[in-house]
């Protein structure tokens, strides 16, 4: 698919390339183990969720119908997506690989490409996925995020549309003091030491980051149970229950361990010999995100654990010198105590037959009233407090979305 051996693409000859668009050409091929060795060997920039450890877990995993298609200019590949076809009642769509679970997305790329892409070098893409795949309906970039390490991302040159959930961040810009001081630090330092006091009555509280199989699998099970069970609680469907999906985070997580610098990590709070909180993170240049997170609805909730972890996180990733702790995508009271930055993704929907501009404006509509129902502080609490006494449940707890 790719030229794996080829090196680093020369500026000028890249930028000629894209502007003169005489030798932009794209490939979409089916994710061979051939095509899934190279994808991603002549990129320097993308996001976790296109990362080709990302991709070669999942496909692992899940076993989907995926498909990687690859842009290059004037001979040599610029740009790289793993997409995988799945059905949505009569349409197939081709989404990032991951479905929900990917968010902040930005394609595999050649840094050295992006100032000069086009609108037609992706057209060009999408017309190889199209050619590839006739049966494909629609090509659904969702959640990309608007720049990495300062670049922007080249999918947003096609039309785009928000997304209807924001992503919270923190600004650790001037290290964790400076965080406290523009988000109640006295009162989080004095809470965090409160905790510490409850905790130290069970025996005290052990925050650990897995750099074993077995602490990885212990981390891992006890999140699982978390969020099983806190989304029963709240009458939500539980997103990490389906089995492909936990063998894909043990395998992303667990094979992560091999690296010198892990691109994704996981730390738990352990209190009590049993794990009360758990988080799962992923490295994305100078910035750190926290895919997942959970805590235990037991006997210590009352001492909010993930409070407690979150607190360590961030003054851990202020101290490695991280420039933005992200919570990824959810508004959360939790994470308001925390975030003084607001990420807005966006959405990019490509039709590519007839039925696809059906699915399409019907999917725009359904965003557009998830983004009123989520933007209106009464309705949302509403929405929530009915869904939660579907299961007889109350809708005090705050949750933690993925």
């Amino acid at each position: 698919m790719v030229d794996a051996t080829a090196p680093s693409e020369n500026n000028t000859l890249l930028r000629h390339a894209a502007t003169t668009g005489i030798a932009t050409t794209a490939v979409a091929l089916a994710a061979s183990s051939d095509a899934l060795s190279a994808y991603g060997r002549f990129t320097n920039t993308h996001a976790p969720a296109q990362s080709p450890e990302w991709v070669a877990a999942w496909i692992d995993a899940s076993k989907p119908d995926a498909l990687l298609a690859t842009l290059s200019a004037n001979g040599r590949p610029v740009m790289s997506i793993a997409l995988e076809v799945v059905r949505e009642g009569p349409f197939r769509i081709a989404r990032f690989l991951g479905g929900k679970h990917a968010n902040g997305n930005f394609p595999a790329t050649d840094k050295n490409w992006l100032a000069a892409a086009k609108a037609d070098d992706i057209g060009v893409l999408i017309h190889s996925i199209g050619k590839a795949r006739p049966d494909i309906d629609l090509v659904a970039f969702d959640r990309l995020i608007r720049d990495l390490k300062g670049l922007p991302n080249p999918l947003l040159k096609l039309r785009s549309a928000p997304s209807p959930n924001v992503a919270l961040a923190v600004d650790l810009d001037g290290g964790f003091e400076r965080v406290l001081t523009r988000t109640s630090g006295k009162k989080k330092r004095k809470r965090h030491r409160s905790q510490e006091r409850k905790y130290d009555a069970l025996g005290g509280a052990r925050r650990t980051m897995a750099t074993t199989t077995a602490e990885a699998n212990a981390m891992l099970d006890a999140f699982y149970a978390m969020k099983e069970q806190r989304f029963g609680a709240m009458g939500i469907t539980d997103v990490f229950a389906d089995t492909n999906v936990r063998s894909f985070f043990r395998k992303l997580f667990v094979g992560a361990l091999a690296r010198e610098n892990p691109s994704f990590v996981l730390h738990g709070l352990e209190v009590g010999g049993k794990y009360r909180a758990v988080t799962g993170s992923s490295r994305a240049g100078n910035r750190l995100v926290c895919e997942f997170g959970a805590i235990a609805d037991d006997e210590l909730a009352y001492a909010s654990p993930g409070e407690y972890l979150f607190f360590d996180n961030i003054s851990e990733a202020c101290g490695q010198g991280f420039g933005v702790y992200d919570f990824s995508v959810g508004d959360e009271p939790y994470k308001r105590q925390w975030c003084d930055l607001e990420i807005q993704h966006a959405d990019v929907l490509v039709p590519l037959t007839a039925k696809g501009r059906i699915y399409a404006l019907g999917l725009r509509s359904l965003s557009r009233a998830k983004a009123t129902v989520k933007n209106n502080d009464r309705l949302w609490a509403l929405i929530k407090r009915l869904r939660s006494g579907m299961r007889g449940k109350s809708a005090a707890a705050p949750s933690e979305e993925d």
